[in-house]
């Protein structure tokens, strides 16, 4: 941060009082006595979300069946509606993405389409931080093609237990190597990957690379087209905040729209002959064609108006205001909870261009009752195992002053031992 900090109550006040993006705040449902600081799990819901929902089920009500072709935005073209949406956002031309499916199940859309092992090529590549259901879903792909889960999945290794080094990964694209998936944010430690670094070294090297971007789409501006990426996948109910339950949204770069997609479904079907029910698959020549079932338009109804707010206040002034959350925060730390008896250290990069949108805070014990203790006084982080809280500021809805109050907030269950009242295995992982 550029601006001059100290520790005090009426810094964080200061810092409000002169935010752009305050006023953003109000088109959100914030929970009453609570400081949320949890939207790289579950972003809040939007007041346009809402009207979103609405809408749907009155159209429902009003044309049954006709709303597939005649609502106002009509649900049988609402996967590619929203997708050309979503596409400014993370740099994609709005044919190259489409709102479908979840995480999970675009992972092995896409692993089944880009991994074809052939001679040497038979290894699958990640990273030893990767969420774990991206290694569930690439160990399936590979026992799926013949190959051993265990011999055949590289997973490149963290050199201190928080961040993976750019260069590891460039290391391991070998000629073994037939496929990377990679994440642009670690969901632990918060650092930001280097996404264009690594998809034009996979490019060079004949490999097929494709990220899962859950934990920064939303929060980061990404160039997916520009940076080569062959494919991406993210949800939509982090930083995106279109609630649980909504559909995640897939990237394919439009070099590959050619390729049969490796799991088909009719909605994957090209639109002008979907309905001529061929038993024979005309995939749809865009990132449509990768859609496998219908689209759940209620499950969904949520995102055009959470898109819309994100459009409104602008990707960049979010992503400004966010490292200036994330710095704020990490200033009181050092300020407030470095030394004993807090004990606290940063677990995420320091440097802006490789923070994504959330802090991790270590501490060598006590973790999981700390967080408790918070929630218990309204301040809602989350815990990770062993030792790790992850505070998310979301810059739309987030106040500066809910850092203030968090870090005063711990200092003050610390100093009184409140913590040691809970029961660590009480902790509820969000």
């Amino acid at each position: 941060m550029s601006e001059a900090l100290d520790l005090s109550e009426a810094c964080a006040r200061r810092l409000d009082r002169d935010d752009p993006l305050a006023p953003w705040r109000e088109r959100f449902h914030v929970p009453a006595d609570t400081i949320y600081l949890v939207g790289n799990s579950l972003g809040l819901a939007c007041r346009d979300a809402a009207a979103g929902l609405r809408h749907r089920l009155d159209e429902w009500k009003a044309l049954g069946v006709r709303g597939w072709l005649e609502a106002e935005g009509p649900w049988f073209h609402y996967a590619e509606d929203m997708g050309a949406l979503m596409a400014p956002l993370v740099g994609a031309r709005p044919e190259e993405v489409v709102f479908t499916g979840t995480t999970t199940v675009n992972i092995h859309s896409l692993a089944a389409t880009f991994f074809r092992p052939e001679g040497q090529r038979r290894k699958i590549l990640t990273d030893a931080l990767a969420f774990p259901t991206d290694v569930y879903a690439l160990r399936d792909q590979l026992r799926l093609r013949g190959c051993d889960p265990e011999a055949d999945l590289v997973l490149v290794p963290s050199r201190d237990g928080r961040c993976i080094d750019e260069q590891d990964v460039i290391d391991r694209l070998t000629d073994e190597v037939g496929l990377a998936l990679l994440p642009s944010v670690l969901y632990r430690s918060g650092q930001l990957l280097d996404v264009e670094r690594l998809a034009r070294a996979a490019r060079e090297r004949g490999i097929a690379i494709g990220f899962d971007c859950s934990h920064s789409v939303g929060a980061v501006p990404h160039q997916l087209h520009d940076w080569g990426a062959d494919f991406a996948v993210w949800c939509s109910y982090k930083y995106l905040n279109g609630g649980p339950g909504c559909s995640a949204f897939l990237f394919v770069h439009e070099r590959h729209f050619e390729r049969r997609p490796g799991l088909s479904g009719w909605f994957g079907a090209d639109k002008a002959s979907q309905f001529d029910m061929s038993l024979d698959f005309r995939h749809a020549r865009c990132a449509g064609g990768w859609q496998i079932s219908s689209p759940g338009i209620f499950g969904s109804a949520t995102i055009a108006g959470a898109l819309q707010v994100i459009h409104e206040a602008g990707i960049d002034p979010i992503r400004d205001k966010s490292l200036r959350l994330t710095a704020y925060l990490m200033h009181l730390v050092d300020g407030r909870l470095a030394s004993s008896p807090y004990d606290f250290r940063i677990g995420t990069p320091r440097e802006p261009e490789r923070r994504g949108g959330h802090v991790a805070l270590e501490r060598a014990s006590d973790g999981a009752q700390l967080c408790l203790a918070l929630r218990a006084r309204g301040i809602v982080p989350d815990f990770r195992p062993p030792n790790i809280l992850r505070f998310a500021p979301v810059a739309l809805y987030n106040r500066f002053h809910d850092l203030w109050s968090a870090v005063d907030g711990l200092v003050q269950i610390i100093d009184s031992q409140e913590y040691l009242d809970y029961d660590p295995t009480q902790v509820e992982v969000t």
